[in-house]
């Protein structure tokens, strides 16, 4: 089995830190990291961390886009980069130490054309296996139709592949209709999705119910930040509560908790254990700085400190 990540819209990622945010006034920074990035290439860092190989597919182009490609090759990653016009994205992350805040500025990213994308899925046929999981992150490029996350799912599963979806906006809303194996929404983004507010755990546990309905998904993951996750597997479902924690940093914790579902699917594990391993990743990571992602000594030591257990059924939301 081969796991393999889709970036469409990757990054050079920068985390600086500054004594306190003071609109018009000058800063002087210090630099927290820096990684190469974008959502699935964070969720290929997390499973690399826990000594699982994955592939990277995505975009990329200009003097980033190359660095990119070759910082992530020089890493040990079998990377798959379909050049595009353009420059790929630089992103910044700015914490304010006076409040602990984090402050995320993202570029847009270079704009893609259809012949990009005709690449693009000419390289997911050539690739995909059956039995293999596909990670879709992230969001989408300029020039992208709205749906192309649905028809990349559709392709890859075409051929037998799992696919997991992790966006936000436009790409999760029709990238649902792809039908893929998983999805890993937030609360806001589950909000939106929905079209109605979720206040309580009953709400959250409706949510991920309609959600694996409306995707016709066997698995969906609710996260909740501090809070861990609500897990639906097939008709099971599972909540994980990780231990109260210092968090160094919120960026990436969700895409490492991607990492830890593909780890749970890839070898089996029943929805109890697949909601442990995706709570415990995510809290590793949010215990860097940056968009680190820890190491599987502390995810394992974390591992018995998550507190797992079927949900209460709740009201409708």
């Amino acid at each position: 089995m081969t796991i393999v990540t889709v970036t469409l819209n990757p990054g050079f990622d920068r985390t600086l830190s500054i004594p306190e945010l003071r609109p018009g006034a000058l800063h002087r920074a210090r630099v927290l990291q820096q990684d190469l990035g974008g959502k699935g290439i964070n969720v290929s860092r997390a499973l690399a961390a826990l000594g699982i190989p994955s592939r990277i597919v995505g975009l990329a182009g200009g003097v980033t886009g190359r660095g990119l490609h070759d910082g992530l090759a020089a890493a040990g990653f079998d990377v798959r980069f379909v050049a595009v016009d353009g420059e790929t994205r630089q992103n910044l992350t700015l914490r304010d130490e006076a409040s602990g805040v984090y402050t995320k500025i993202n570029e847009p990213g270079p704009t893609i054309g259809p012949c990009h994308l005709a690449a693009l899925r000419e390289l997911i046929a050539e690739m995909a296996r059956p039995g293999d999981l596909w990670a879709f992150c992230g969001s989408l490029p300029p020039g992208a139709p709205a749906d192309l996350y649905a028809q990349l799912i559709a392709l890859a599963q075409g051929l037998g592949a799992r696919a997991f979806l992790d966006s936000s906006g436009p790409g999760l809303r029709a990238g649902l209709a792809g039908r893929p194996f998983g999805v890993k929404p937030n609360v806001e983004e589950a909000v939106e999705i929905l079209g109605c507010e979720l206040k309580d755990e009953e709400a959250h546990i409706e949510a991920v119910l309609r959600l694996q309905e409306l995707a016709a998904a066997p698995l969906v993951a609710l996260t909740r930040g501090a809070a861990g996750l609500i897990l639906g597997l097939g008709p099971d479902l599972a909540t994980a509560t990780p231990p109260a924690v210092q968090a160094a940093s919120p960026i990436g914790a969700g895409d490492s908790a991607l990492a830890g579902l593909l780890w749970a699917v890839a070898d089996g594990c029943d929805a109890t254990e697949t909601a442990r391993r995706a709570a415990a990743c995510g809290t590793a990571a949010a215990l860097q700085e940056g968009t680190g992602v820890g190491d599987r000594g502390l995810v394992e030591s974390l591992l018995p400190r998550i507190m797992v257990g079927p949900p209460r059924r709740g009201r409708s939301v």
